[in-house]
Order: C-alpha cells, then sequence, then structure tokens
C-alpha cells in the first residue's frame, strides 16, 4: 500500500521490452537508502518490485500487460517518473491509500493556471465515472489528489505549487497521458452495492449511513 505522496522524481535509464526481460531500470539518490530485494515501489502509481539495485538505480520487473495498460509504454530513456516507496504502519497517512493497481489511462486535455494553483484537466473513460466523486480522493502517476470539478468523461484537479515543484506534473503537457487509481474505498462501496441485491444480506444503504460509511 503507499499514500500517494510522492517521495523523489527519478529517472528512466533503461527500459527493456524483449518477451524474456521486460523490466524498467530507474536512476535515484533517496529513496535507494534502505532499500532491499522484493520491496514494492510505486513508479508513476503502478507497484513494482524491486529485482535488483546497486547505489545509484533499481531494476523492477514490468509484466507485458502493465506496459500495456498504463503510460509506462510510452516512456522513453531519460525521462522523469514519480516514485514512492511502500508505506509502513508507523507512517502518517498524508494523502489516501493507494494500492498501485491502477484502474486505466487518462489524457491531459488542458493546464491553467488560477492564481497560485494549476488546474489540469483530464479525460477519462466514462466507465470509470462512477467512482468518482467531487473533492474525493483521485491517485494520479502516483500522486493523491482531489477532485475538483467532475463531468461525465472529464475530471479536473487543481494543484498546488508544492505538488507541482516535487511532481512529474511540472513536465505535463495538454495530450500527456496519466495512470488513473480510483479512491479504493469507492470502489469497494460500488461493488458492494452492485452485489447486495443479488444475495440476501442485512446491510443496506441506511444501515451504512447510519453507521457513518456513506
Amino acid at each position: 500500500m503507499f499514500t500517494g505522496i510522492i517521495e523523489e522524481i527519478g529517472k528512466i535509464s533503461e527500459i527493456k521490452k524483449t518477451g524474456k526481460d521486460n523490466s524498467l531500470t530507474i536512476s535515484c539518490t533517496s529513496i535507494i537508502k534502505d532499500m532491499k530485494l522484493g520491496d514494492s515501489i510505486a513508479v508513476n502509481g503502478i507497484c513494482l518490485t524491486v529485482s535488483r539495485f546497486d547505489i545509484m538505480s533499481f531494476t523492477a520487473d514490468v509484466m507485458p500487460i502493465t506496459f500495456q495498460k498504463s503510460n509506462l509504454k510510452n516512456c522513453r530513456n531519460g525521462e522523469f517518473i514519480n516514485l514512492e516507496r511502500a508505506l509502513q504502519l508507523k507512517s502518517r497517512l498524508g494523502g489516501h491509500l493507494v494500492s498501485g493497481h491502477i484502474d486505466g489511462i487518462g489524457k491531459i486535455t488542458s493546464i491553467t493556471k488560477h492564481e497560485n494553483a494549476t488546474r489540469i484537466k483530464i479525460q477519462i473513460d466514462p466507465e470509470q465515472r462512477k467512482y468518482f466523486i467531487v473533492e474525493g480522493s483521485i491517485c494520479i502517476d502516483g500522486i493523491s489528489l482531489t477532485i475538483a470539478e467532475l463531468e461525465q468523461d472529464h475530471l479536473t484537479v487543481s494543484i498546488i505549487p508544492e505538488t507541482m515543484r516535487n511532481t512529474i506534473l511540472q513536465y505535463k503537457k495538454s495530450g500527456d497521458t496519466v495512470n488513473i487509481e480510483s479512491d479504493l474505498l469507492g470502489k469497494y462501496l460500488y461493488n458492494f452495492l452492485q452485489y447486495e441485491g443479488k444475495v440476501k444480506s442485512n446491510i443496506s444503504i441506511q444501515f451504512l449511513a447510519e453507521h457513518g460509511y456513506v
């Protein structure tokens, strides 16, 4: 699990897509300090496992389907990338619970300045719309953000200067793609409501509301 608070911007030093060797090597300095083989690292919001590392970089194996369903398929050597180590139970949860399993890809359609904030509008798959609410949490390229506006096929997030400085959003432009992970609680609740009508259960929307869950 992750929090969506980016710890470091890394740089892709090697991408391999050879069938037998699908992997990603990323240069970094901070998160490498206490790294161990098998550690989980969120790379642009995608949970990857460290397979080898040295004092300057780490390598993670990447399944072909991960390349296919994420914006990693468009990445090139030298490109910057968001990095976060797995959440420790003793850590503060500054963002929200993020699994590192993305739901799809969005496309940036506009980037505008609004006073000290930057508003980024993203085209989404309308099928994902059911998991989102205004002022709800969303993970964009591994960054925990709040939805400011929501349409059927677009959403808008507002970025503070601190987030722009410390993530790869500072390099993004219209037409770029981003990885999207919906809020975990929203997905579980939606699935429960879909399933609840098919089986007999004493739990209802009224029950959840009375106990503070909705």
